[in-house]
């Protein structure tokens, strides 16, 4: 398989906080790579790490089959675009000339695009509006637009959906799905909103504490998804009580709220919650989440 980025045994030290963990990871051309860990799991600092912001303090990477270390490395992260973090963008100004600026940063001999690149993102209605009267999602939309400046055909998106509204974020997913579909752009995405991710991921990795626990395809992992029991009680201690009594598992998803795997005997899990005094207030039956399947990876990791 053709990859975009690889990563060897990549650690990130900083003092004696290791963030990065011997970390082995495959970007393949032409995926929405799903870069999925909670928050302080490693994922901002292992894009900075591929962008040319910090050096890894051991392993290595390649970027279209060049290693970081190599001289000609610029070459081939001229091929990236990146959002990391929040937009850069220049809020006094306006969408066209933050995007005038960043060509001329990139030293490109003229303007020509830039009409194209707001259409793109959905941007060309703004005229003389400024960036500091933009909402976030046509914020974020324009940092993906400076992020495209220059034809990349790479793109790093950090938490591209962190803090939008519902519009914001249908918004967000059809730019990335139209960025991939139609202009073959391999896209690297951050996130711990998992239920969002699995509606445009092709391929998965997992990160927790540093490590790549997992990488897989969606079509894999769909394969591997169990079906479930989902349970609202009144008493979650009362619940996993009984389950634990039953030897079933489960995962604990709010304080009412459960998943129970394998064959569950409704009616004598009924009865044994009413001994305990605990209501059912809802139960059907469903397919393990991207969000479960995460959970249980890392809950087993944490007990390595």
């Amino acid at each position: 398989m053709d990859y975009v980025l690889s990563t060897i045994g990549l650690s990130k030290y900083y003092r004696n906080s290791k963030v990065i963990d011997n970390l082995t990871m495959n970007v393949p051309k032409g995926a929405i790579y799903g870069f999925v860990g909670k928050n302080g799991a490693g994922k901002t600092t292992l894009i900075r790490l591929i962008c040319g912001l910090q050096e890894p303090s051991t392993g290595q990477y390649t970027l279209y089959g060049k290693k970081h270390t190599d001289q000609d490395i610029r070459t081939a992260r001229r091929r990236m675009g990146a959002v990391i973090e929040s937009p850069a963008i220049y809020l006094n100004m306006t969408a066209e000339e933050n995007l005038k600026v960043q060509y001329n940063i990139l030293g490109l001999p003229s303007f020509d695009g830039i009409e194209d690149l707001l259409t793109l993102v959905g941007l060309e209605q703004t005229g003389k509006k400024k960036a500091k009267h933009f909402s976030l999602g046509m914020r974020q939309r324009l940092g993906i637009a400076i992020a495209l400046c220059g034809d990349p055909d790479f793109l790093v998106l950090d938490e591209p959906i962190n803090g939008l509204d519902p519009k914001g974020i249908i918004e967000m997913r059809e730019l990335i799905l139209k960025l991939n579909r139609e202009q073959q752009i391999t896209i690297l995405i951050s996130s711990h909103i998992l239920d969002e991710l699995s509606r445009i991921a092709t391929h998965y990795g997992f990160i927790d504490r540093g490590r790549i626990l997992k990488e897989i395809s969606a079509a894999d992992l769909e394969a591997t998804f169990r079906r479930c029991i989902r349970i609202t009680v009144s008493n979650m201690g009362a619940l996993t009580r009984v389950l634990d009594e039953l030897q079933l598992e489960y995962t604990v998803l709010s304080e009412q709220m459960a998943d129970i795997f394998g064959q569950v005997q409704l009616t004598d899990l009924v009865l044994k919650l009413a001994a305990q005094h605990c209501d059912v207030n809802s139960i059907h039956e469903r397919e393990e989440s991207l969000e479960n399947f995460y959970l249980n990876m890392i809950g087993g990791a944490e007990h390595e």
